[in-house]
């Protein structure tokens, strides 16, 4: 042991065992990276070794003595790079990211003093450096002067890439699209590491700033000459009839239209929703040509879409990378229109899919996320709280905001891989073999029943009648690696036009005096909701960057484009750049001009939708003279306790006049 630990290999060794291990204990310690299966602890324990071999390698390429002394450099940097997240995760339950270091007022949501957070258990984080700083005294003398060859550092560095490849081949297996998706930080980290996140991240950020900085105020004049040349005048039918009415806003996640009216053992798999689409009263307008317009993003872009007729991005999710961008989304519009409220309830993590942050850029007043509340065993599955329970408790939140008010609910007991307790199963399976599609129908049933309670609620609280309802499905829940069993339940073929065909997601809408048009067959989809919405609030549109119009006009273009450059009208649909009659179901040969020219139109409105999202155009734009930018500074997501110790925090750092006085007159 003396003669390995006296020599720079042996003391590499020791560095890299000492600070893998301390990594890994910090994983388990001090972040709840909700690690479930044997895959991810396995990945949990593995990926800190890539990073140690890489980056603890490269010192090797010193000389002499200042190889060890780069060692512990560099060991004492990657320490206080997992430090720093330990203390930002002790208040945050995050990890830090490069636009959190940019926005300097987010650390004062860490609330007091730094020194509140730190430990004295965190003194132990710091004993690999001691016993290396040790080590090296005693055994430097013993190492050679000379610059150790070439061959044995590069040896080191192949093997850890070779670690992370393996690491990277193995968290893609377990988490498909772990990277392209840009999932919740905590995922990265679980998969591949801390010290791989920051550098994730760094890149991401290099990759965002750099488009935005090459953009100029020049490059907002042609998306807005395009929208205001597509925009669709308002139906004078419901133009204003929504007008100061409250907004309630219903996700149904992983919801596909399929599901109305199906019929699963002889019996209706969502008889609530059902009765909302033949309600003979009409309370309602079922939109049945309605399609979801996300692609890698899925619920992120839905939410994105909804609130700012903004197209989601065709890599990643633009509520992760583009969460800080210039917004002037629906519930900002109605709060500097009307003065309304806003708040989204949902039963997850705040910071999945960067939500505490991009709802701060939307406008959004009040975030009720997890802890809020009560995530106990029997309340949770899969992905989060259970929508029963989820609904009851987000009644009293509902009942206390000022009116009028816009609120978001969002549903997850629906979600892949759709499972549930046998106590909540009131259908049995689906009997095709495949587990997610037989038990989809289970969860949509539960989902069901949750929104008849939920409807309940509302009446009893006086709620329902002179609010607007709106109930959206956010994306497909079944993909196409499920056609076999998708055949049987359909009954057809899943061919690209018929799985083009099921991405038709529901979109119901209730507005308080107006009879419902009960079934409405136009064409549309997400991105035509934010128009369609401000246009029965009495507000013009055409003033915002819009690429959807509004659904009741009669102007609006039956052309609903899908992420992937894909789109569908009532005619004829365009899939994987071959064209279908909608009727026949054939493949049209010889398309028309105008077909071409629709397929060249919506490749265009895609890409200059990416524009405003990756150049950050709508900073350069003021959509009229009231117009006030959306300060996300103003905005905090922490339960009261925690809003309560940050103002006092403030408090206490903040002087008064008086105070300097005094201090003043003592000196």
């Amino acid at each position: 042991m003396k003669k390995l630990i006296s020599t720079k290999m042996g003391f590499f060794a020791i560095a890299v065992i000492l600070l893998w291990i301390k990594t890994y204990i910090i994983y388990k310690t001090e972040f709840n990276l909700g690690v479930s299966g044997a895959m991810q602890e396995f990945l949990l324990f593995f990926n800190p070794l890539s990073s140690a071999l890489v980056f603890l390698g490269l010192a090797l390429f010193a000389k002499g003595k200042k190889a060890g002394l780069f060692i512990i450099i560099i060991d004492a940097i990657m320490t206080f790079i997992l430090y720093a997240n330990v203390v930002f995760y002790r208040f945050n339950s995050d990890f830090i990211t490069i636009p959190t270091l940019m926005q300097t007022d987010n650390f004062g949501s860490i609330g007091g003093s730094i020194a509140d957070l730190v430990q004295m258990h965190d003194l132990l984080y710091a004993l690999d450096l001691v016993l290396l700083v040790v080590l090296f005294v005693k055994m430097k003398t013993n190492w050679s002067m000379t610059r150790m060859k070439i061959r044995k550092p590069l040896t080191v560095l192949a093997a850890g890439v070779i670690a992370f490849s393996v690491n990277l081949g193995l968290a893609e297996a377990d988490r498909p699209q772990l990277l392209e998706r840009t999932f919740d930080r905590n995922y990265v980290v679980k998969y591949l590491g801390a010290y791989n996140f920051t550098i994730y991240d760094a890149i991401q950020s290099a990759k965002t700033s750099t488009r935005r900085v090459l953009a100029d105020s020049d490059d907002i004049t042609e998306v807005e000459n395009y929208t205001k040349y597509n925009y669709a005048e308002p139906n004078e039918k419901y133009f204003g009839k929504g007008k100061g009415k409250n907004i309630i806003k219903i996700h149904l996640e992983s919801f596909q239209s399929f599901l109305i009216d199906y019929e699963l053992h002889g019996e209706e798999v969502t008889p609530f929703l059902n009765s909302l689409v033949h309600d003979e009263s009409k309370n309602f307008t079922y939109f049945d040509n309605f399609f979801h317009q996300t692609e890698q993003g899925k619920t992120a872009d839905s939410e994105l879409t909804m609130d700012t007729s903004l197209y989601g991005l065709p890599q990643g999710a633009a509520f992760v990378t583009k969460g800080t961008n210039t917004y002037q989304s629906l519930p900002a519009i109605l709060d500097q229109e009307f003065g309304y409220t806003s708040s989204i309830f949902h039963g997850d993590g705040k910071s999945f899919w960067n939500r505490d942050e991009v709802y701060k850029h939307l406008g959004i007043d009040e975030f009720y996320h997890e802890d809020f509340y009560n995530m106990s065993e029997e309340n949770v599955i899969n992905y989060g709280l259970k929508d029963k329970p989820f609904f009851k408790e987000s009644m009293p939140y509902l009942e206390n905001m000022e009116q009028p008010f816009y609120a978001h609910m969002m549903t997850l007991t629906h979600h892949h891989p759709y499972l549930i307790d046998e106590e909540d199963a009131s259908i049995e399976p689906a009997e095709t073999g495949d587990g997610s599609v037989d038990r989809y129908f289970q969860t949509a049933r539960y989902l069901d029943e949750a929104l008849k309670q939920f409807f309940d609620d509302l009446k009893e609280k006086g709620l329902y009648e002179d609010s607007i309802i709106m109930i959206y499905g956010d994306h497909y829940g079944i993909s196409d690696n499920h056609n076999r069993a998708m055949k049987e339940i359909t009954g057809e073929e899943i061919t690209p036009l018929k799985n083009a065909e099921l991405q038709r997601t529901p979109f119901f809408i209730k507005v308080p005096g107006v009879d419902g048009q009960g079934v409405n067959h136009t064409y549309g989809g997400q991105i035509d909701v934010m128009p369609t919405m401000l246009h029965l609030m009495g507000i013009e549109a055409k003033d915002y960057i819009q690429f959807g119009t509004d659904l009741f006009s009669k102007e609006h273009e039956e052309v609903v484009p899908f992420r992937s450059g894909d789109f569908m009208t009532p005619e004829y649909s365009s899939v994987n750049d071959v064209f279908y009659d909608n009727e026949t179901k054939e493949v049209i040969e010889n398309p028309t001009e105008e077909m071409k020219k629709q397929k060249e139109e919506v490749l265009k409105e895609l890409a200059l939708s990416d524009e405003v999202l990756y150049g950050d155009l709508l900073r350069f734009y003021t959509p009229n003279d009231s117009w006030t930018p959306i300060d996300p500074s103003e905005y905090f997501y922490g339960t009261p306790e925690e809003e309560e110790i940050t103002k006092s925090s403030e408090a206490e750092d903040v002087k008064q006049p008086e105070d300097i006085q005094d201090t003043e007159e003592e000196k």
